[in-house]
């Protein structure tokens, strides 16, 4: 045996040692930020994790602890983020990518949680309307949500609206570079025109008619559609199938291809 042999030997048992040590540190920092009662949060709070069969409980909780513990989320203005807060966004990120095990958010670090709504400069006060947006410029990488937003959002899960979701929607559309309603990374390109046209036809549609079912703030721009409709397709699936079966089974393919083929 030689010399070279063995040393190549010792080096592969102490990378090995390395790297197990690493795992086993990052499982410990993910275990201390996943709050003790996640389960009972989720159980309580999110249809989604609700509807879905003990493996799928399992998955989902372990995809909510690793966003957690990439991601941080943090308060601002004296917000207080609670382990329900914690469980609420983690939830809203995993909803759209549960189908996608291998998906993970690379174009978010933080996430702010303020006590109410904001404006487009991320100041609070009287006047201000907005109550989600992915940041920019020098907010890059940060998520900024309404605490009280974010509660309420999963509250009311019939209403078709979920603050967060939405946000999320809008960082898988930024994936591929442009936020523009369409995803690329979830759209496979012989769909990609068809969903386009359908989209821009939809959001005609809904400008001329004041009583869409579909949020009118979807008829802003192509980016908002996309995320306006995500909602929907997660909160209320079965009202977005009979009213709009080609939008329905666009999403489906997008969110849910397994179920689609």
């Amino acid at each position: 045996m030689t010399t070279g042999f063995i040393v190549f030997c010792i080096a592969a048992v102490i990378l090995i040692i390395s790297v197990r040590g690493y795992e086993k540190k990052q499982k410990r920092g993910a275990d201390a930020k996943f709050p003790a009662a996640a389960k009972e949060l989720l159980l309580a709070n999110v249809p989604f994790y609700h509807q879905l069969d003990d493996a799928g409980r399992q998955a989902f909780e372990e995809r909510t602890k690793d966003f957690l513990f990439h991601t941080a989320i943090t308060g601002v203005g004296g917000v207080i983020v609670s382990d329900l807060d914690k469980m609420l966004v983690a939830s809203a990120a995993i909803i759209p990518i549960f189908s996608f095990p291998d998906w993970r958010y690379n174009n978010i670090n933080e996430v702010l949680l303020y006590n109410g709504a904001f404006d487009h400069e991320y100041q609070q006060g009287e006047g201000r309307n907005i109550i989600g947006m992915v940041g920019d410029g020098a907010m890059q990488r940060q998520m900024i949500l309404s605490q009280p937003a974010l509660r309420s959002s999963f509250q009311g899960s019939e209403d078709g609206h979920n603050t967060a979701i939405h946000e999320f929607a809008h960082l898988l559309d930024k994936a591929d570079g442009a936020v523009d309603g369409i995803p690329e990374y979830l759209l496979a390109k012989p769909y990609i025109i068809p969903w386009v046209k359908h989209m821009r036809e939809t959001i005609a549609e809904m400008k001329t008619h004041e009583h869409s079912d579909i949020d009118l703030y979807g008829a802003t721009n192509d980016a908002e559609f996309f995320a306006v409709v995500s909602e929907y397709f997660f909160e209320k699936p079965e009202k977005l199938k009979e009213q709009h079966p080609e939008i329905y089974n666009f999403l489906e393919k997008m969110f849910k291809p397994q179920d689609s083929k």
